[in-house]
């Protein structure tokens, strides 16, 4: 069911969650890249994850000594995912991808930061990335210590301000925070890059969020 800039379908990983999607030169461009179109990079993610949510994955009968010797020299992810580090979130097992097939960007709360812009970017102007996600998940700590703002040691309490937008979007309601933490983050990807615009305005490149 699609929604405005979302699509809704069920994952297992989190007990049956509800997964939902809310410059650099062409010198430097790599030298095979996809021929997906955005549209079709997003859907295979989505008909991967179906895989994966009625336990049907097809990863595990891949050849990974293949893969492995078909990628070593370059990579053609057709898209990549900003996701949560929590290690219950594997990107490549919930979408059912392999090797080379999904640029995978990690931090906590999955936010846009300048280091994972940087990264995406990355992965659009060089490898040819047709959809970027940005994935929320159930029962996400980081955004769980932005609701609560108790003192976290360390440099934890520096995720705060990324999120803090979506908790005062959404209040003290955890699930209701996530999601629209993924959507600002998904936002601020689409606002804050020149390099993701153009290729979103050129119609070479979607961002959603998801959960």
């Amino acid at each position: 069911m699609i929604h405005s800039r979302r699509v809704f379908f069920r994952s297992t990983l989190m007990g049956a969650a509800t997964v939902a999607f809310a410059g650099l030169s062409r010198e430097h461009a790599a030298s095979a890249q996809t021929s997906l179109s955005p549209d079709a990079a997003l859907q295979r993610l989505i008909d991967g994850n179906k895989r994966f949510a009625e336990g049907r994955m097809t990863l595990s009968g891949e050849d990974l000594k293949v893969l492995r010797a078909k990628t070593v020299d370059e990579q053609e992810p057709y898209a990549a995912v900003l996701s949560c580090a929590d290690s219950r979130v594997p990107v490549e097992l919930i979408f059912d991808q392999s090797i080379g097939q999904v640029f995978v960007t990690r931090v906590a709360g999955n936010i846009a930061t300048t280091a994972t812009i940087a990264s995406l970017e990355y992965g659009v102007a060089v490898l040819g990335t047709k959809a970027i996600i940005v994935l929320g998940h159930a029962d996400c700590g980081a955004v769980k210590a932005t609701i609560e703002a108790k003192a976290e040691p360390g440099q934890i309490s520096a995720l705060y301000p990324y999120i803090r937008p979506a908790v005062n979007q959404a209040g003290a309601n955890l699930e209701a925070a996530v999601k629209a933490n993924a959507s600002i983050q998904a936002a601020l990807l689409r606002q804050s890059s020149p390099v993701l615009a153009d290729q979103i305005k050129q119609n070479q490149l979607k961002i959603v969020a998801g959960y």
